[in-house]
């Protein structure tokens, strides 16, 4: 039953999976004034630069796979972005109470992304 709507479930996935990225990288451009601190304070080296960098990767590879444009390379992209980003924003062993639980959830989440972008690169190549 599935395998007639193959390209169509597909597409909705690269759009949830694209979208939230791409969506992400233009909050954090109005959330820049307390990013680059929070960066900053963890070490990150030119911490502006980064964040700018981040940005224009998650708009930028966020597109290319809502579009189905180069499709794995964005994925991997968005891959090697969450392992950076997700111990950074996400640091729940630095929490305790409902902060940590916040954290532990974000980790999660940014698990699965990570999850399901591999699926889309096994399903690319």
């Amino acid at each position: 039953m599935f395998e007639t709507f193959q390209n169509e479930i597909l597409f909705v996935a690269r759009l949830l999976l694209g979208g939230a990225f791409a969506f992400a990288g233009l909050r954090n451009i109005q959330n820049r004034n307390l990013l680059i601190p929070m960066m900053a304070a963890r070490g990150v080296p030119r911490a502006g630069h980064a964040l700018w960098l981040g940005i224009v990767l998650q708009v930028a590879a966020g597109a290319l796979v809502i579009a189905g444009l180069w499709t794995a390379l964005a994925a991997a992209s968005l891959v090697l972005f969450l392992i950076a980003a997700t111990p950074m924003f996400h640091n729940f062993w630095d929490h305790q109470g409902p902060d940590r639980a916040s954290r532990v959830n974000g980790f999660v989440g940014n698990v699965a992304l990570a999850g399901g972008f591999l699926a889309l690169i096994a399903h690319s190549v």
